[in-house]
């Protein structure tokens, strides 16, 4: 058992630990049932997820969600079309999120499956100096596709300052005082 200040109260029966806990006003949490004997704790439980909840919420606005766009293209696409598009996948890539090009092929045009290959072989070549291949163009049913990621940026190291020497004839400095909390 341990008390809502972290100081381990020993072995006692569940009763007298919740009779400790309803003496503070506060919630008997089994921490550890697998261990023998089980581990419980003082604590306000309500206060606890309250915590976890805001440290849960803290994490997510750090994170940053990956979105995967799509770019449609035609096997008879034409040059002006095919770099307008293009630009589309580099705008993508520099907002870093991830790029999906596809190509569909319908009815006859199943059988010029290499001209779809060639024009996504192309735009990986195009734009290989802003991304890396995720997965190199392949087929699925009538849809050719290859999936392009932004690259890392490196971040250049820090060069480290030198640091001033000490002088020779320094005293040893005394630890620092001990700062009492007052009691809440």
């Amino acid at each position: 058992m341990i008390d809502d200040e972290g100081q381990l109260l020993g072995i006692m029966p569940p009763y007298e630990a919740l009779k400790k806990a309803r003496e503070k006003n506060l919630d008997l949490v089994e921490i550890s049932p697998t261990a023998q004997p089980p581990v419980c704790r003082i604590m306000d439980y309500g206060k606890y997820l309250y915590q976890q909840e805001k440290k849960e919420r803290e994490a997510k606005k750090h994170q940053k969600t990956i979105t995967v766009k799509e770019v449609k293209f035609r096997i008879n696409v034409d040059d002006h079309d095919y770099e307008t598009k293009k630009n589309h996948v580099l705008r993508f890539l520099a907002n870093g999120d991830k790029v999906k090009a596809t190509i569909f092929f319908r009815g006859r045009e199943m059988t010029r499956t290499g001209l779809g290959r060639q024009i996504l072989e192309r735009l990986i070549k195009d734009v290989e100096a802003q991304s890396i291949v995720e997965f190199r163009p392949r087929q699925e049913g009538n849809t050719l596709h290859a999936i392009l990621a932004p690259k890392k940026a490196e971040v250049p190291k820090k060069a480290e300052k030198p640091r001033p020497a000490a002088p020779a004839a320094a005293a040893p400095s005394a630890p620092p005082a001990q700062v009492a909390k007052p009691a809440s």
